[in-house]
């Protein structure tokens, strides 16, 4: 019996560096014990309609710009709406926002958006305030690691 690769896709955008270091513990821990997962990850201007159909689940990482997700990651949206329409509903999706203020307009937006994709956040966001704890790192790397194994075992 032959096991299906499974696939990961991190989108994310960072322009002060917090958010790519964020991203950047996501793919540590989704890479240490991948399995039968291949792991793509993309910044947010680079990647496209064809990676979103190509992962079975997908980890945005945006910060907050005026109290509202990147507009690279709303570029992103825009670009893969349409093309992917009612063929990426049901997967499995988490947000990370590295913010300096409280993450919420980041949040409120990208859900939004992701409820029109019918996506399915599987994992509580992980929203960071100013530069990124040791605790909160860990965390991201947990979510990469975390969403892998769930690919690997099947749950999603």
């Amino acid at each position: 019996m032959t096991v299906s690769e499974k696939h990961l896709l991190l989108i994310y955008h960072s322009r002060s560096g917090t958010n790519k270091q964020l991203a950047e513990m996501i793919a540590k821990g989704a890479q240490s014990e991948a399995g039968n997962v291949v792991f793509r990850q993309k910044n947010a201007f680079d990647a496209d309609a064809d990676d979103l159909l190509w992962a079975d689940a997908t980890i945005f990482v945006s910060p907050e710009h005026f109290g509202y997700m990147a507009g690279a990651l709303k570029d992103f949206f825009e670009r893969t709406f349409y093309p992917t329409e009612n063929q990426v509903a049901g997967r499995a999706i988490a947000i990370v926002i590295g913010t300096g203020l409280d993450g919420q307009g980041a949040l409120s937006s990208i859900r939004r958006i992701c409820n029109g994709y019918r996506f399915k956040e599987v994992q509580e966001p992980i929203i960071v305030v100013g530069e990124p704890s040791a605790e909160q790192l860990e965390a991201c790397f947990n979510l990469g690691l975390g969403f892998s194994a769930a690919l690997d075992a099947g749950i999603f």
